[in-house]
């Protein structure tokens, strides 16, 4: 049994030590050293990258197939993204687009604006761009919606649930809203994931989750498999997720091309067995996990990743109402833009499926609509606490 903590260590650099360490004792007891288990792994990514840059990275399915049961899953879950094309009527989601813009405006938002309420979005430049709103009628509709259902539903069922998580049940987390203006310069946002921190190495559930990355027998490991995910702890953060999520989402508002600053993606679930295992090599050093720590976000970088980055793909042109998932895992960014061509809006949508991690912070989902505050896993900003068109239990 590998060393774990289930709360944050209190000498972090002495817990990666005391877990590199025996990850590596772990994986040498099958018989292959780290650098021959890393090596197939780094295979396999190789064929992988070189497939995504020959073809197509993106997977598109209309919703239309999505809702008939004709949907191939084949090449969604081989790239752990998708585009869902007219998931919402045009008409609806710039109706909803203008509804956000009203409930705003009529409660002086921009007036009362005091900033970014963290440091993670500062580097996008706009002011705002992404807007600490959570309970909007129009963000309340489009979670809540039969047709968000059934995208959620078909997503989930790319996954191993085996009573991890109930695919037909979902938590509705919270989040926020971005609206990019016309001209607005953004630097966008680094290459990353955020399924967690150092809670991926340390703690026990997630130990069993990459077991057998850290037992030898690599070539078993499934980026789909949700076995021990969905109940342990997460590593408290400012940058945090508290729910499992099957994949993370949003859903356009306006119409985006390709090139006007949108999210990019590494289409390759099974990265994520190449940043588990990349910092057991000897290249680095004894208490660094490639630079991953507790408060920020898990960083890829040229550095440690490069293999990884050659993959780094771009979402295709996409009009208001369609929708972009990517799998909880997978490596993102979103590309810096220069004096933009039209609006880039959404609102973060994600599937998180009932399963206990997420019933736990379902009661903070309920007290913070019930008091329009900013949920806990966000800055502490709560301007919607006095907003009276705000959407309500009732």
């Amino acid at each position: 049994m590998l060393p774990n903590w289930e709360t944050t260590p209190d000498d972090l650099p002495k817990a990666i030590r005391e877990v590199k360490k025996a990850i590596r004792a772990n994986i040498e007891a099958s018989g292959r050293t780290v650098e021959e288990v890393f090596a197939v792994v780094e295979q396999r990514i190789r064929r992988e990258v070189e497939d995504v840059k020959a073809g197509q990275a993106w997977p598109v399915i209309d919703y239309a197939d999505i809702e008939a049961g004709t949907a191939s899953a084949d090449l969604v879950r081989r790239r752990g993204c998708l585009v869902v094309r007219n998931h919402f009527g045009r008409d609806q989601a710039l109706a909803w687009d203008k509804s956000i813009v009203d409930y705003v405006e009529s409660n002086r938002f921009f007036e009362n604006y005091r900033g970014p309420g963290d440091d993670f979005f500062g580097s996008v430049g706009s002011k705002p761009e992404i807007y600490p709103i959570y309970w909007s009628p129009a963000q309340m509709e489009a979670r809540r919606h039969e047709r968000m259902a059934t995208v959620r539903r078909f997503l989930n069922s790319l996954w191993k649930s085996d009573g991890w998580f109930d695919p037909g049940r979902d938590v509705l987390y919270p989040d926020r809203i971005r609206r990019r203006p016309p001209g607005a310069n953004s630097g966008g946002l680094g290459t990353h994931l955020d399924p967690g921190t150092l809670d991926l190495w340390m703690t026990r559930e997630y130990q069993q989750a990459f077991r057998h990355l850290f037992n030898g027998t690599v070539e078993q490991y499934d980026p789909w498999d949700a076995a021990h995910r969905t109940t342990g702890p997460q590593y408290p953060g400012t940058t945090m997720c508290s729910v499992f999520r099957t994949f993370q989402g949003w859903t356009a508002l306006s119409d985006m091309d390709h090139d006007q600053g949108v999210l990019q993606t590494v289409p390759i679930p099974g990265a994520m067995a190449y940043l588990m295992l990349r910092p057991l090599l000897d290249d680095v050093p004894d208490d660094d996990m490639c630079g991953v720590t507790v408060n920020q976000v898990f960083p890829v970088s040229a550095e440690h990743h490069p293999l990884l980055l050659e993959a780094l793909s771009g979402i295709p042109d996409v009009k208001a109402g369609d929708s972009v998932w990517w799998h909880c895992d997978m490596i993102h960014s979103v590309a810096p833009v220069t004096n933009q061509k039209g609006w880039g809006n959404v609102m973060y949508i994600p599937a998180a499926p009932w399963c206990p991690r997420n019933e736990r912070y379902a009661e903070e989902i309920e007290r913070a609509f019930r008091t329009g505050s900013s949920p806990s896993d966000f800055p502490e900003e709560h301007y919607e606490r006095d907003w009276p068109n705000r959407s309500r239990p009732e």
